[in-house]
């Protein structure tokens, strides 16, 4: 049965993922309110289609080169949501590799403590002039739309995000998402995986102002077009790649970090 208003339980979800769940059946879970259901899932960001007799998520059926993806990444002024709040965002749609679209903003905060301010660089003053936080999300969500949500370490963003949205009165969010922390973990070697060490090993971005929203996108998106890059060719659509993701088996890490080495034949 369904948890509240705007979820799917666990073995739902898993059907509409995979085997798929039949009109009759998903009716009956959602108490004859199917279409409306499937319009509310879908404003959140949920594309439930039907294939021949049976619902699942658009997804299932989508080419990974046809797939749009959401690369996104916030600062916040602390990691509570109940007391802290978003103030930086940025996010970039990508399709076939290639970036489509592109989403950067400040969110007006009134307390930005000097940790946070020595972490990432922003301060009230970068805040002040900027749109508030019911506004940013309201243009973000419709940025969004029903793209794949990627992020390093997905589940902060998308849960700080999902909850903010909440905090203004609107529905959590539905996308499916995808870790590009995950994804790296099965398709590249490296002994750590956080975005500052990738970008180093792999010169994604040399540019990169590490903690700043759309530079830590725009890092993430050269991750993410490697990790692509070197997916097997048996894996072709979105849900594949996101099973994949949660799967998989990682890839053995070196048992020493090579940037040691390099450091003491430097010195």
């Amino acid at each position: 049965m369904l948890k509240n208003s705007f979820e799917l339980d666990d073995k739902t979800l898993h059907l509409l993922s995979t085997n798929g769940i039949g009109a009759n059946a998903l009716s009956l879970k959602l108490k004859n309110d199917l279409d409306y259901y499937l319009e509310l899932w879908h404003s959140q960001g949920l594309n439930i289609v039907k294939h021949f007799s049976n619902y699942y998520f658009s997804t299932k059926f989508t080419k990974i080169e046809d797939e749009t993806f959401c690369i996104v990444d916030i600062e916040t002024n602390g990691s509570k949501i109940e007391k802290h709040q978003i103030i930086e965002i940025a996010a970039l749609k990508i399709k076939n590799a290639q970036i489509i679209d592109s989403f950067d903003s400040f969110v007006k905060c009134d307390e930005i403590n000097e940790h946070i301010t020595q972490i990432t660089g922003i301060n009230i003053e970068d805040t002040k002039d900027a749109p508030p936080l019911k506004k940013v999300l309201y243009d973000f969500k419709l940025f969004l739309g029903d793209a794949v949500f990627v992020a390093h370490d997905v589940k902060f963003d998308y849960k700080f995000i999902s909850q903010s949205l909440q905090k203004i009165g609107l529905p959590p969010l539905l996308n499916r998402s995808l870790c590009s922390i995950s994804l790296a973990e099965r398709t590249i070697e490296s002994y750590r995986y956080a975005l500052s060490y990738l970008n180093k090993l792999l010169d994604l971005h040399p540019e990169a102002t590490h903690h700043r929203a759309m530079s830590d996108v725009m890092t993430t998106y050269e991750l993410f077009k490697i990790s692509l890059s070197r997916l097997s060719s048996e894996i072709k659509t979105t849900e594949e790649l996101i099973s994949f993701v949660k799967k998989a088996e990682r890839l053995k890490r070196p048992k020493f970090d090579p940037f040691l080495f390099v450091e003491e034949e430097q010195e």
